[in-house]
């Protein structure tokens, strides 16, 4: 008997309701960051696409609907928010002691979809796209 209250204890000091459940996410960030952003990314265009009024979810979000001029001009206004799907069909880096590209096409079952949305901000003087990586990379500070 002693042995399955042994067993017990173990369970409950592995478990998730254990006080000392916080150190399982001490190794965290060991994890890959833009893993961690891709996943937020899919998230949110996820809710971005499904939600009805798609202005409160940017409200909700922190999305800001006004931004200062990189170059110091007028305040740009958000005027679109794009969403845009890529594949990546291949991989190509530099060659060693060529100036050619070692480039290594997929097989069809190695393609991967990446889907992105940017934010749109107009001024009368300029245009800037803020891709949703970069704003979610700012705000959980990677």
């Amino acid at each position: 008997m002693p042995h399955d209250h042994h067993d017990h204890d173990h369970h409950h000091r592995h478990g998730h309701n254990h006080p000392d459940a916080d150190h399982l996410h001490s190794h965290m960030h060991e994890r890959d960051d833009a893993a961690d952003i891709q996943v937020l990314t899919d998230q949110f265009i996820d809710g971005f696409t499904a939600a009805r009024d798609k202005m409160a979810y940017l409200k909700i979000a922190g999305v800001p609907l006004e931004i200062d001029d990189p170059q110091g001009g007028p305040s740009m206004k958000l005027v679109d928010v794009q969403l845009t799907t890529e594949w990546q069909v291949g991989t190509a880096s530099p060659s060693f002691g060529s100036t050619e590209l070692s480039y290594l096409p997929y097989p069809g079952e190695m393609v991967t979809e990446r889907t992105n949305l940017g934010f749109v901000y107009v001024s009368l003087k300029s245009k800037s796209v803020t891709d949703l990586r970069s704003f979610i990379a700012a705000k959980i500070e990677l």
